[in-house]
């Protein structure tokens, strides 16, 4: 085979792997195909110079993210009113530079060319690869979509979230695949150890599955989330708030049984100082006749500054809210809006930008138990979350995923909440407008979940917790600083050998 066609192949090879990685992540959940796919990417590392590394690395990060994220165009397409074409080529843009990220850590490694096969794929590519997502979570505000981690929340490595959270699973995942390379480029002893070490790893997640580090911290709650299916381009009408309004509250009033009633990510389409006294303060006696309580997603303006924050306010505490802290850039808000603005007038951003919460916002309160809030977005990260943690008896999450209509977002979205749960220990209520919403256990488990595009209300118990699991204290220092060290050790360690 000549030169060029091996190159081809191997370019083949790495977008095909790299597009394999999200049908491990929900709806598909085949977890064991990002295993092989990230083994297959280490493989494919293993000898390559930095020019043929860095165009392997980006490829297969346009295979992982061309497949994961190509639900960006729907809300350009359908409410920026961008063509298709532009709002394809947005997305293509989006998913050529997440692919960087994959493609310089790749060159990054055969730059440095350190150390034997074995330990480039047992030390140095893990470490690596979790730095990687690490640093994508927080650049430019962040993007952790796809993290590997997420991958695993019906697996087994699922039990070591509430030691290491999403990185530490996103490490042992590629911990796994660098084992399979070398079970299958050694023979003899050293086959059957990196066989018993993967076991023990999978198995140990198993194991860790039993082991909990919270305990109940009262009587069980009965939570009911209303999912209003309101559809996007309806919500904000000036004529449509009366109806909506009236949904919501006709299909609250079906379940005054419940203790915690949660409503989505502003389902009240009307600032809070519009609707206080006519609708919310009436609303709120009622509710507290029958002991319920109700948190909501409703968009505040702060007259005074002409603020504008996306919130959730609970009903037992008038005036109290939990104001978003990390606003989605483009959607919440536009950087440099004075030299962009009129440059991207056909992205769907608000003609205000929303300002952002304090990060040490005292808690919302629900049937006697303080809450950790999120909205949105703020789901995908964990350490923020766990600020709120371990005073807090359960997670709420409210959302709005319409933007995303029928794609892979929704499903991915809630997957990552599974996992917020199972690092926290704490059952989670996510309210959705038009889905997916779900009641998620402590261990991160779907009790019940909703349709997509249905007007329904979905109910469970929920059980409050106390304690702290090591990710709560810890947060993902612990893994981060571990693999720092390891790269640092790496560069003491000689040449690699083929």
């Amino acid at each position: 085979m000549s030169l060029a066609a091996s190159k081809l192949l191997t370019g083949l090879a790495a977008l095909l792997c790299g597009a394999l990685v999200p049908l491990g992540f929900a709806p598909f959940g085949w977890y064991p195909l990002t295993l092989l796919a990230i083994a297959a990417l280490a493989a494919l590392l293993l000898a390559a110079k930095p020019r043929e590394a860095l165009l392997i690395g980006w490829l297969f990060g346009i295979g992982q993210f061309g497949v994961g994220v190509s639900w960006v165009y729907i809300s350009i397409y359908l409410y920026g009113h961008a063509s298709l074409w532009l709002s394809v080529a947005v997305m293509l843009l989006l998913v050529a530079f997440l692919a960087l990220f994959p493609a310089l850590m790749a060159w990054a490694l055969a730059r440095v060319a350190l150390m034997s096969a074995s330990r480039f794929a047992l030390v140095l590519f893990p470490a690596a690869w979790t730095l990687t997502e690490w640093l994508r979570s927080w650049l430019l505000t962040g993007f952790p979509w796809l993290n590997l981690g997420y991958s695993q929340v019906d697996g087994p490595l699922l039990g070591f979230a509430p030691l290491l959270g999403v990185y530490g699973v996103s490490w042992l995942v590629a911990l796994s695949g660098g084992l399979l390379v070398w079970a299958l480029r050694t023979p003899g002893k050293a086959r059957l150890f990196a066989a018993f070490a993967l076991a023990s790893i999978w198995l140990g997640g198993l194991a860790l599955n039993q082991l909990h580090w919270t305990e109940p911290a009262g009587d069980k709650l009965r939570a009911t989330l209303v999912q209003g299916n309101i559809p996007q381009e309806l919500k904000w009408q000036p004529e449509q708030q009366r109806t909506t309004l009236e949904r919501y509250v006709a299909l609250t009033r079906q379940h005054l049984d419940s203790d915690v009633v949660v409503w989505p990510e502003t389902a009240v389409p009307a600032f809070y100082d519009q609707v206080e006294a006519d609708f919310l303060e009436p609303l709120g006696v009622e509710l507290q006749q029958y002991g319920v309580s109700l948190l909501t997603g409703i968009p505040v303006l702060d007259r005074s500054r002409w603020d504008y924050f996306n919130a959730v306010i609970s009903l037992d505490q008038p005036q109290r809210f939990y104001s978003k802290v990390h606003l989605v850039p483009f959607g919440e808000y536009l950087p440099l809006r004075d030299w962009l603005a009129e440059v991207l007038d056909f992205l769907p951003v608000p003609e205000a930008d929303f300002s952002a919460g304090d990060p040490q916002q005292p808690l919302l309160t629900a049937a006697g138990y303080p809450v950790g809030s999120s909205i949105c977005y703020e789901i995908a990260f964990g350490e923020q979350l766990i600020a709120a943690l371990p005073e807090a008896a359960f997670l709420v999450n409210v959302s709005n995923d319409a933007w995303f209509g029928d794609s892979l977002a929704p499903h991915q979205h809630l997957e990552m909440a599974r996992m917020r749960a199972r690092e926290a220990e704490r059952y989670l209520l996510r309210a959705t407008n038009t889905g997916i919403s779900a009641i998620i256990d402590a261990d991160g488990r779907l009790l019940v979940q909703s349709k997509q595009a249905r007007t329904e209300t979905i109910s469970a118990d929920l059980e409050p917790r106390s304690g702290a699991t090591p990710y709560v204290r810890w947060g993902n220092w612990p893994v981060v600083i571990a693999c720092g060290l390891v790269l640092l050790a790496g560069l003491r360690l000689g040449r690699r050998a083929p």
